[in-house]
């Protein structure tokens, strides 16, 4: 998930006037030194392929004849806006320019914007002498290439208002000088950078800063309690660093704050109760860090909060039930944490829910019924948590899914039937006890797209219904006691442009016969990636038509019965990078075409009665993945012998 500010809209909008020069004829002409530092610009750049600069010339009047130039009434330049986002007539282009940043910009002494954003190849450092331009209010740099670090000079821009410089290779550290005196930011957009160091504790100063971007940095130390005087703050993105420490209780004092993302951290600690402050948050994501105690009671007040992403930490206790209070809540997730204890009752007051993960945690004792009124819940995932549900629920039929995740939760028994009368697109039900058969029914959930019934006691041949399945793309029926042959699943149809497989995992069950030739050209199988069907009970030869599945990626029948050659038409699957083919009774000897796939990362043909010369390869495949086969001979094995 992507949450990121750099929206420039001011400069975009100026982009699309029908003018972008503020001065009528009458006014004065364009300033000789104004006009030298554009042109000073104009040199350093090596490539302008859309012809951003060409009116650009220095025998015309900057004000009135130059794109992208604006003036005030006495000839000065205001405004140069030149973004790789290009206004020609009703459509926006998507352009670049090569080159530097020229110095003599600093020159443009009443410059209020400058925007040289989205043009992709400008290198290079920004430079100080852009420290000279007291007037600039807006400062758009963003997505570019530029080098070097934040120049100490910005801190001279005091009546700067946004300043984006997101999207490029800046490093070094944030100066506490700039920022401390940066005082009218309302805009701060740094993220995608290389930026180091802590952020400073001088943010504090900057109390009209409503939009603060620092996420894809390598930022560390702690967050500074100053961040809590940001009253005006409404977005704050400080994902993807390497933060420490805490979360300041200051933090409270962010009542306008609406965004708060501190994703992929190390922040430690307990979440505040202050938390309670932020009463204008709809968007919260503090996932993959190293939080530790229980969720404040406080979490329950918080009057706008939609998402609440809290996935991937240590947090211990019970869930709190004044997190019932919660609800303009329509997303939580707090998978693969250390919570305890039931679900609160009080849950079923989150009416607007739609997704509910509480998978990976150490919930118990039985599932509230009232939490049937989650009449909008689409997706539900208590997966791996050791709840002893013996059978799903029956008022889990009340609920309108398209997502059920109940892995390891302690199911046991048969599938229930209501099951067939759902819409659910997403079914995982693995590593729990199912015993009997894949019911005929299966055939009625024609929504499914993902079934997971792996790591269970199944049994039976797949139904003839099962080709109903016209939407399935993801199956895994892996650890099981299936029998048959696989000529339903691989048959099954299509519901274009879904229903086309991406992944199919069948192995250790009982699955036997050959693999027909013809249902691996069945349009279900024409985009699969993934083809899993070790430890079956499969014979005869690996069918030649596997050439058409060019999607394949990875296939794996590790010791079945296959019998003949290593077909070479394999070979023209041209996307493998894994072939597990060990412990079976392949003959003959091992294609050229087939080891020296480009993108081969894996193979594996032992314990077969293979022969021959191992053909050269530029793959790094190990011994063991060649031995038993007596008739094989060759690198990476003992050298054949030459009559």
């Amino acid at each position: 998930m992507e949450i990121s500010f750099h929206n420039n809209m001011f400069s975009l909008l100026l982009l699309l006037l029908p003018s972008l020069s503020f001065s009528p004829s009458a006014w004065a002409a364009c300033n000789a030194v104004d006009k030298e530092a554009l042109l000073g610009f104009k040199r350093t750049i090596t490539a302008d392929p859309s012809r951003l600069l060409q009116s650009w010339i220095s025998s015309t009047d900057c004000c009135t004849s130059w794109k992208g130039v604006a003036c005030n009434s006495v000839g000065r330049v205001v405004n140069v806006t030149r973004s790789g986002l290009v206004s020609d007539d009703d459509d926006l282009l998507d352009t670049f320019m090569n080159g530097t940043l020229s110095p003599s910009l600093g020159n443009l002494s009443y410059l209020q914007l400058l925007d040289l954003s989205n043009l992709k190849n400008l290198n290079g450092p920004i430079p100080p002498e852009f420290g000279k331009l007291r007037r600039l209010t807006y400062l758009f740099l963003n997505s570019n290439q530029l080098t070097g670090s934040i120049p100490a000079t910005f801190k001279h821009l005091s009546r700067l208002e946004r300043l984006f410089l997101n999207n490029n290779y800046i490093s070094g550290i944030i100066p506490f000088s700039v920022i401390g005196s940066l005082t009218a930011l309302t805009e701060l957009g740094l993220s995608e950078n290389q930026l180091r160091g802590s952020i400073p504790a001088t943010i504090g100063k900057l109390v009209l800063l409503t939009k603060l971007d620092l996420h894809a940095n390598n930022l560390s130390g702690s967050l500074p309690t100053t961040i809590g005087k940001l009253k005006s703050l409404k977005y704050l993105d400080l994902s993807q660093n390497t933060i420490k420490g805490s979360i300041p209780k200051s933090i409270g004092g962010l009542s306008a704050l609406v965004l708060l993302d501190l994703n992929q951290n190390q922040i430690t600690g307990s979440i505040p109760s202050s938390i309670s402050g932020l009463i204008s948050l709809q968007f919260c994501r503090i996932s993959e860090n190293k939080l530790t105690g229980s969720l404040p009671p406080s979490i329950g007040h918080l009057p706008s909060i939609q998402r609440l992403i809290l996935e991937n930490n240590k947090l211990t206790g019970k869930l709190p039930a004044t997190m019932g209070h919660l609800v303009t809540l329509t997303e939580l997730f707090l998978s693969n944490n250390r919570i305890t204890s039931k679900i609160p009752s009080s849950f079923s007051n989150l009416q607007n829910l739609q997704t509910l993960d509480l998978s990976r945690n150490h919930l118990s004792g039985e599932l509230p019924t009232e939490l049937a009124k989650l009449q909008n819940l689409q997706t539900l995932d208590l997966s791996f948590n050791p709840l002893g549900l013996v059978s799903i629920p029956k008022w889990f039929a009340k609920l309108k899914l398209f997502r059920l995740m109940l892995a390891k939760t302690g199911i046991r028994g048969s599938l229930p039937r209501w099951l067939s009368s759902t819409s659910i697109s997403t079914l995982d039900l693995s590593d729990n006890a199912l015993t009997g058969k894949l019911p005929p029914w299966i055939g009625n959930m024609t929504s499914l797209s993902l079934l997971n019934l792996s790591n269970n006691g199944l049994h039976s041949s797949i139904p003839a219904e099962f080709k109903n399945l016209r939407r399935l793309m993801d199956l895994d029926l892996h650890s099981n006691k299936f029998s048959g042959n696989l000529d339903t699943i691989f048959s099954k149809g299509t519901d274009d442009p879904i229903g086309h497989y991406n992944s199919i995992d069948l192995s250790d069950n009982m699955f036997a016969g050959p693999i027909n030739d013809s249902v691996l050209q069945s349009s279900a199988m024409d985009s699969i990636t993934s083809l899993v069907l070790s430890y079956n009970l499969l014979k005869g030869s690996i069918p030649k038509s596997i050439r058409k599945l060019s999607e394949l990626r990875i296939l794996k029948v590790v010791s079945n019965g296959l019998s003949g050659k290593i077909p070479v038409e394999l070979g023209d699957a041209m996307g493998l990078t894994t072939i597990l083919l060990s412990r079976n009774n392949l003959m003959g000897s091992i294609p050229g075409k087939v080891i020296n796939l480009n993108e081969l990362k894996e193979f594996d043909v032992s314990h077969n009665q293979l022969r021959g010369e191992i053909p050269p390869h530029k793959a790094i495949i190990p011994v063991s993945s060649f031995i038993g086969n007596p008739g094989l001979c060759g690198a990476p094995l003992p050298p054949c012998e030459r009559s």
